[in-house]
């Protein structure tokens, strides 16, 4: 699996582990982690509330529910973690450039041109 340096450069331990817990979630509709899928634009961790900025790939996700709900629990079940906020951003909008080089390779053999 490989993460972009764009999204968690700099990241402490804390930060990582929690990088690593979210590429444990597979999109619900695509064989992609949410981090590889390019979904998660950043998080921010201060006394055990971590903040997620995530995006979906489509305004109606009909998925986007049930993607909040797997963030929140999978980052909750981390030791020290006691809130969880997540906050969905349009701008900038999700683009096919936003996947890692893993995401587009997972893609491309589930038949998607990307």
């Amino acid at each position: 699996m490989t993460f972009s340096p764009l999204f968690h450069a700099g990241a402490g331990p804390l930060e990582s582990r929690l990088w690593s817990a979210l590429a444990e979630i597979n999109d619900p509709e695509m064989p992609v982690n949410l981090v590889d899928l390019g979904l998660i634009y950043g998080l921010t961790v201060d006394q055990g509330r971590v903040c997620v900025s995530l995006t979906f790939t489509a305004m109606g996700c009909p998925a986007s529910d049930m993607i909040m709900g797997d963030i929140r629990e999978r980052l909750l079940a981390e030791p020290g973690i006691e809130d969880v906020r997540l906050d969905v951003v349009w701008d900038p909008p999700w683009t096919s450039a936003r996947l890692s080089d893993d995401g587009r390779e997972a893609l491309r053999a589930w038949g998607l041109s990307v």
